[in-house]
């Protein structure tokens, strides 16, 4: 394409083409998240403009603006999606927007929420007693630290019994499709690659869900029973909600019995290999951000040495 063409290239014309590209490249619910922010945010602001005009906005002034009105994460996908657009652009049109003059916001990490030991304890007993599958995947969670999506997903066969795995395959997402305005359920592969994975089957989580398996298909879905019946991530967490007003505690969210899972394992002294394998997190450096921090007592106790 001659340089002098540039001028006729609208960004819209751009967004569909990055679109075409990336589509065979990523999963369907990555995809789906893309079109929603394009549709949403991206492409009635920049829909007249032609590539010439990005060579001299100012995208860093466009940023502060969404900070002003929208959450930083929020703004972080849409600068980075706006940024990939635009790349392409660059290769394609031999064009140069200063990319690497444009800073993404940064997403400050709130303090992670656990259960304390009371609480994880109540909690446990109360889907013991139940004597209930709905409450099952709670427990898991407790023990395994999968996410809510992978919960609801999985199925008895991904628990290998004899060699007391469970294997993490799929996940559940509801997803919204923004050519005709409606959400639908789609099930997908994990968060990342690593997401992938298996996970040791804990003697205590074993000695519950084994009289379970007994009753149920393999193909079955745990949290119901049933081959063609499953339950979304919502649904999910309203049947937690409750489970944990019948407890009395104080509702936090259903990814704090992840994080109250790691915590458990960094507490009893596991390395952080292992457990950034067991959660499915794409690399060591984010289990070490998330989880691995010493205590004032700990660095007092080192400068008292000195």
């Amino acid at each position: 394409m001659q340089q002098q063409n540039v001028a006729k290239i609208t960004f819209n014309q751009i967004l569909e083409e990055w679109l075409l590209f990336k589509k065979p490249k990523i999963k369907e619910s990555t995809f789906l998240n893309y079109k929603f922010l394009i549709e949403k945010y991206l492409k009635e602001t920049f829909k007249d403009k032609n590539l010439e005009f990005f060579k001299e906005y100012d995208l860093n002034k466009y940023i502060e603006k969404l900070r002003g009105e929208l959450a930083h994460k929020t703004v972080r996908d849409i600068v980075s999606v706006l940024k990939a657009i635009l790349r392409y652009a660059e290769r394609k049109y031999d064009c140069d927007f200063k990319l690497d003059l444009v800073s993404l916001p940064t997403v400050r990490r709130n303090e992670i929420e656990v259960f304390k030991d009371r609480e994880k304890n109540k909690i446990e007993k109360k889907c013991i007693n139940a004597n209930s599958i709905k409450e099952l995947g709670i427990l898991i969670s407790l023990y395994t630290g999968l996410r809510i999506g992978e919960i609801c997903a999985l199925k008895w066969g991904d628990i290998n019994f004899e060699d007391k795995l469970i294997y993490v395959t799929h996940t559940i997402q509801r997803v919204y499709e923004a050519d005709s305005n409606i959400t639908k359920v789609i099930f997908t592969t994990p968060k990342t690659q690593n997401s992938i994975r298996k996970i040791p089957l804990a003697k205590r989580l074993y000695e519950i869900l084994k009289p379970f398996s007994k009753q149920y298909s393999k193909k079955a879905f745990i949290l119901t029973g049933k081959e063609n019946k499953w339950v979304e991530p919502m649904g999910y967490r309203y049947t937690y909600k409750i489970l944990l007003e019948q407890c009395k505690i104080p509702y936090k969210s259903f990814h704090c019995l992840r994080h109250t899972f790691a915590t458990r394992c960094i507490s009893i002294g596991m390395d952080v290999k292992s457990l950034s394998e067991i959660l499915g997190h794409s690399n060591v450096t984010v289990t070490l951000n998330i989880y691995v921090h010493s205590s004032f007592k700990t660095k007092k106790k080192y400068i008292d040495r000195l």
